[in-house]
């Protein structure tokens, strides 16, 4: 007999909830999942590669204040400049916008039964985060980002 707890228990296993393996195609840059690993590390691979989520007010790069540019942490590529950043109280690093319109690539998150923005790197496919439209102007928009997706590169913003 099928009981409520069982129709709720088998709908819970299905996979709306559990997130793809970092962004959808093909990407100039690529690596097995072994080589990524072995690259970025445990942390940053499960947040690249496997589009996890770093636990808020962890990064360091939440209080970068000096000028330069955060990159990819898979492949370099600049993705945001300083010059762009805020803080929204989130616990994870904030732009208003990308260095340019090709350095971010989007796909639809329907992890979690929510529906979001998801925001990966253009060249490599890695998860950076999601981005909402409650951002401050010119934009509007807050793109949120893993600290553990970025790296900085001190100097002249772009």
């Amino acid at each position: 007999m099928t009981t409520r707890r069982t129709l709720l228990g088998l709908i819970a296993a299905l996979p709306f909830g559990a997130p793809a393996l970092a962004a959808p195609g093909r990407f100039a840059v690529s690596y097995t999942p072994a080589e990524w690993q072995r690259r970025l590390g445990k942390e940053a691979f499960a947040v690249l590669r496997e589009e996890g989520t770093e636990r808020p007010f962890t990064s360091p790069l939440n209080k970068e204040k000096r000028a330069g540019t955060f990159v990819c942490r898979g492949c370099a590529l600049p993705l945001f400049s300083s010059a762009h950043k805020f803080e929204s109280g989130t616990g994870w690093p904030n732009f208003w916008q990308p260095l340019n319109k090709t350095a971010i690539g989007s796909t639809v998150d329907r992890s979690y039964f929510m529906v979001r923005t998801e925001v990966h790197c253009s060249r490599c496919g890695g998860h950076q985060g999601h981005v909402f439209d409650d951002g401050p102007k010119p934009t509007g928009l807050r793109y949120c980002i893993n600290g553990l997706s970025l790296a900085f590169v001190p100097g002249k913003t772009a």
